[in-house]
């Protein structure tokens, strides 16, 4: 089925009206909810929009429609935010308004009925001493609650929470939007009002956290088009203000989480803030502060708030006197004003518990990282740069004449807590101080802190005077007004807590009643100090008078004192020393009177730099802002356009069908005159749009004939058939009438006499049995007396005997519990000095363990010096075999220069004989040598030289010698061929020659060429023997059988080398089976 044709705004309101005026509400806002949420609705202009939207609101608080609200509003939202902002808050405006006096409507009925109900139940009371009913107890014990709350709870309830909700979906949804951002802040002022009105404490808790929420939504989302923009000092402030009704509310309402979280929150906005706040918004902060810290007992951080506030005060009156400012922005600050501050910045000061006395694990709590973390944040939180102390807020009220602007008592308490010292008479005086403080409503609550810290004074100055004291006669000194009397008990708990936390130095003998001050002196330096300020709210020099030191000050200072004699003495005998001194003296203000120019030029330089960098931080964050402002106008600029750009597109598509709709609204209105004339007015649109005037007269003539049929046979038969039951019924009528009559009287008159006789018969018979009841009951009621008081006596004699022996159990378990306790402390005892025992022998093990391990590294010590001896002895014999080689081998080279002399006119002589021409060169067979340069001959070398020398044929100087008893490691090389490096000299003498790629044969290759040449015809074909090569020029690996070595090298050295071919190049290995001459044949 096809959806509904979108309808006008005015015709959903004109038909909504008429659902209304046919007591259809539920479906007239069920219509309007489907017009305002569906898509069509997004281009219906606001204006026509706006009316509907008010009627829905209208019905939705009617009927308590809070969900199908909140969706319209919504729609609504996103409709109009963006062309018309104003509609949006008159609806929203109009939305709470409603609500609002709803709930004021329901508070007035529930008064009403609770007026009807009290003067009913006043007239229905028929003895007025006993106005307590049965049912009234029965109801009240069954539902706890008086009538006025069940009648609050049906009917004042129910709108309290819808006017509850309507504030929670307005602020959702004027949430992060800079131009609804007053009228969100109007509504969350409303909203704390109705908190307060209404003392609902749970909607506040969520109020605060929904706004939180909201805040931290926008610096989230502040890059977003109309976000609210929390660097704007205008907006900023409004968040200020929300933020102080919050903290207003939270304090009225006595929700002191709330408050203080509030508190955290408007520290945080003013750190944000550009601007200063007002002093009259700091003065509210701080006054609140002062509330929060009494509450939670923090007397320390109280009167610092006071301080605070005592000093914005101070500033407001010299800023109202100079002038300066705004008389709104600032506090009041008369005389009467300043004096109240001033009062409760004394009173509170001397309120700060000099020591703690709170329960706890001891005095190492205060140490506590967490308790540091703590005090930082109230530090912060008052704007204070340290944590403040009890000795430095006295300083400070001091140094600003607060005690002359303080009331009379409240002065004297200082002198008498502060500055005097009289034990015996400090609650004497004191009393009448208290009774006038309990008297002030807002002073009375520091008598309990006064009173901890009197009796800290008490004890302090008691210790100076006293060994010992009787309990009795401190309680006797301890005596305060009677409301604020303190017992015995508190007097011995606070003791406990002293001594627990080591702030007093205090021994209790229970069975003699007597306290006992420690004059141990290895005591606690805390506790035994009595004049300090025992307590981490003050100072270490305390303000009790001293009148004599204790045993353990006078050990702790004898050495400062044996000091300062010596000091003395050294002046007044040594005049040196006080020269010496004076000269230390006079040297060090030199040096600082010299470097006092260098440090002002570097506290300059240094101030210079700082503001350098500040101005560099500020132009740098400036340019940030400026950058950020500009990419948001870019993109504000870039969503306008994208909205211009699709309102344009939808103008055009809503232009395009309102000419359509017009075009078809001009041919239906032509089609209804014409039907108009002719009276045809109950067809349809689809059939309209289709007919054409044929058709139209068509209808009409049938429709006129048929309605002319219809009425004519109805009007026949209807009259037919009355008028034959009307002529039957008379005349059956007729005929009985009479006897019916007769009939129904009979009847009626013998109902009426049975029921007379059986009501007498029954009143008689139940008397009767009413009589007998009571005479039975009558002679029981003896039996009855006695049988209750007996069962009254067995119950009462089990009664005490059960509580005998819930007595003796007790008893026991007390006895069995002493026992319990008993043990353990023995258990205890022994444990310790098991423990004990177990440390002393673990260190003895640890010592003796010491003691051998030390011996263990002497030992050590010793093996490694003669170790280090021996090899110094190892290394002096190497040294000195090492000399000894050298020298042989020095001998050896001198011998070898010697024979290399006699060997060279010999190896001249062969290299120029006519049996090797260089260009016939063939490849030795004997092991290769690494043709470096500056290689020296072997000693197959030298030996072939020798037999030259001495006239050895060619067979015997082919012959290796026997191999030498030294033997080398072999070089392993890689398979690749490499072209073979000649020598420029004989094979038997001198070092390699390196055959280079396009060299040149040198003078010695060619004087043997050309000795070769000349030579060459008297040999004939006689094979040319092979010329020994380096060892590197070795070219293919060496065969062991044919390795030179032993006698078969010998006999293989005899026989003739076959000739080679000479190749190409110079100095080419050739391998035999490419060889000419006898190769083949061999």
């Amino acid at each position: 089925m096809p959806p509904p044709p979108h309808q006008k705004p005015e015709n959903v309101l004109k038909r909504a009206h008429e659902l209304i005026g046919v007591n259809q509400a539920p479906a007239a806002l069920t219509l309007l909810h489907e017009h305002i949420t569906s898509k069509r609705s997004r281009n219906v202009p606001i204006a026509s929009l706006e009316p509907v939207m008010v009627l829905l609101v209208e019905l939705s608080v009617e009927q308590k429609k809070g969900k199908l609200a909140k969706d319209a509003l919504y729609q609504y939202k996103n409709i109009a935010q963006n062309t018309n902002v104003a509609t949006i808050e008159l609806v929203l405006k109009k939305f709470i308004e409603l609500a609002a006096e709803k709930v004021t409507a329901a508070q007035q009925k529930a008064d009403e009925v609770q007026s009807t109900i009290e003067a009913t139940a006043t007239s229905s009371v028929e003895d007025l001493e006993a106005s307590e009913t049965p049912e009234s107890i029965l109801l009240a014990t069954v539902s706890g609650e008086q009538s006025r709350d069940r009648t609050d709870r049906a009917i004042v309830t129910p709108w309290l929470k819808f006017l509850w909700e309507a504030y929670r979906t307005v602020l959702d949804i004027l949430r992060n939007n800079a131009r609804l951002e007053l009228l969100y802040q109007s509504t969350a002022m409303q909203a704390f009002d109705f908190c307060l009105k209404y003392a609902r404490k749970t909607e506040f808790r969520r109020l605060c956290e929904l706004l939180r929420n909201h805040v931290q939504t926008a610096a989230k989302y502040s890059a977003q088009m109309h976000a609210i923009n929390l660097n704007d000092p205008d907006t900023l402030q409004r968040h200020l203000e929300t933020r102080f009704q919050q903290l207003n509310v939270a304090v009225e309402l006595e929700l002191w989480q709330e408050a203080f979280r509030s508190v955290e929150d408007i520290h945080t906005l003013l750190n944000l803030s550009k601007r200063p706040p007002k002093n009259i918004m700091m003065a509210n902060y701080y006054e609140k502060l002062t509330r929060i810290f009494l509450v939670g007992e923090n007397y320390l951080f109280h009167a610092a708030a006071w301080a605070r506030y005592y000093n914005l005060l101070r500033q407001s009156a010299v800023m109202a006197a100079t002038g300066q400012g705004k008389k709104s922005d600032n506090p009041p600050s008369s005389e009467a004003d300043m004096q109240r501050a001033a009062t409760f910045v004394i009173l509170s000061a001397l309120s700060i518990p000099v020591i703690s006395t709170s329960r706890s694990r001891g005095a190492m709590v205060d140490f506590d990282e967490a308790r540091k973390n703590k005090n930082s944040r109230l530090t912060h939180l008052l704007g204070m740069s340290q944590a403040p102390t009890r000795a430095g807020l006295f300083r400070d009220a001091l140094s600003k004449s607060l005690l002359r602007r303080a009331r009379p008592q409240i002065r004297d308490l200082y002198n008498i807590l502060e500055v005097d010292f009289h034990p015996l008479s400090i609650c004497q005086k004191i009393s009448p101080i208290l009774a006038e403080i309990g008297a002030d409503e807002e002073m009375q609550k520091y008598i309990h802190p006064l009173q901890q810290v009197i009796l800290t004074r008490l004890f302090q100055q008691l210790s100076q005077v006293y060994e010992t004291v009787d309990l009795q006669f401190v309680e006797s000194l301890a005596q305060f007004p009677e409301p604020f009397q303190v017992t015995r008990g508190t007097i011995e708990k606070f003791i406990m807590n002293g001594n627990k936390k080591g702030d007093l130095a205090v021994r209790m003998d229970h069975a003699t009643g007597v306290l006992s001050f420690d004059a141990d002196v290895f005591s606690s330096a805390k506790a035994a100090h009595a004049g300090s300020a025992a307590g981490s709210a003050e100072a270490e020099t305390g303000s009790v008078q001293r009148l004599q030191s204790t045993p353990s000050q006078i050990v702790r200072s004898q050495l400062t004192r044996v000091a300062e004699v010596l000091y003395t003495t050294c002046r007044y005998i040594d005049p040196t020393f006080n020269e010496d001194r004076i000269k230390t003296r006079d040297a060090a203000f030199a040096r600082a009177k010299d470097g006092a120019e260098k440090e002002h030029e570097a506290v300059l330089a240094r101030k210079l730099i700082i503001q350098k960098r500040k101005d560099k931080a500020s132009e740098a964050q400036a340019q940030k802002e400026k950058e950020i402002a500009r990419k948001k106008m870019l993109q504000e600029q870039a969503l306008a356009a994208a909205e211009s750009n699709r309102l344009a597109e939808e103008q055009k598509i809503r232009e395009a069908k309102r000419m359509a709709t017009e075009r078809e609204n001009i041919k239906r209105e032509e089609v209804k005159n014409m039907l108009k004339d002719m009276k045809l007015e109950d067809l349809g649109d689809e059939d309209i749009v289709n007919l054409d005037s044929n058709k139209i007269r068509m209808i009409k003539l049938q429709q006129l004939e048929r309605e002319k049929n219809t009425v004519a046979e109805k009007l026949r038969v209807t009259g037919k058939r009355m008028d034959h039951l009307e002529r039957a019924l008379r005349k059956e009528e007729a005929k009985k009438l009479p006897q019916d009559y007769a009939r129904q009287r009979e009847h009626d008159l013998a109902a009426y006499k049975l029921m007379t006789a059986q009501t007498l018969k029954e009143a008689e018979r139940k008397h009767k049995e009413d009589l007998e009841l009571k005479h039975r009951l009558t002679r029981l009621m003896p039996f009855y007396e006695e049988f209750r008081s007996n069962l009254h006596e067995r119950r009462r004699d089990e009664f005490e005997r059960r509580r005998r022996d819930a007595d003796r159990e007790l008893a026991k378990q007390i006895a069995a519990r002493h026992k319990e306790h008993r043990d353990l402390k023995l258990r205890e005892k022994r444990e310790r000095e098991e423990k004990e025992r177990a440390l002393h022998e673990a260190e003895e093990r640890a010592a003796k363990e010491k003691e051998e391990e030390k011996k263990r590294l002497e030992a050590r010590k010793e093996e490694m010096a003669k170790i280090k001896e021996e090899r110094e002895k190892e290394r002096e014999k190497a040294k000195e075999a090492q000399a000894r080689q050298q020298q042989r081998e020095d001998e050896a080279m001198a011998r070898r220069k010697a024979e290399k002399a006699a060997a060279a006119p010999a190896s001249i002589q062969i290299r120029r004989g006519p049996e090797a021409p260089p260009a016939d060169r063939a490849e030795p067979t004997g092991p290769p040598r690494l043709a470096l340069a500056g290689t020296k001959p072997s000693w197959r070398e030298r030996e072939a030289s020798l037999r030259a020398a001495s006239g050895a044929g060619p067979a015997d100087a082919a012959a290796p010698p026997a191999r030498a008893p030294i033997e080398r490691a072999p070089i392993e090389r890689a398979p690749i061929e490499r072209a073979p490096i000649e020598r420029s000299d004989s094979p038997l003498a001198g070092p390699p020659r390196l055959n280079l790629a396009g060299g040149k044969p040198s003078w010695r290759d060619r004087e043997a060429a050309k000795a070769g040449g000349a030579g060459g015809s008297a040999a004939g074909d006689r094979p040319t023997p092979p010329l020994r090569v380096a060892s590197g020029t070795r070219t293919i690996p060496m065969e062991r059988g044919d390795s030179g070595r032993g006698e078969d090298a010998k006999d293989k050295a005899a026989l003739p080398v076959e000739p080679l071919k000479a190749s190409g190049a110079p100095g080419k290995y050739v391998p035999k089976w490419k060889r000419g001459g006898d190769a083949s044949g061999n």
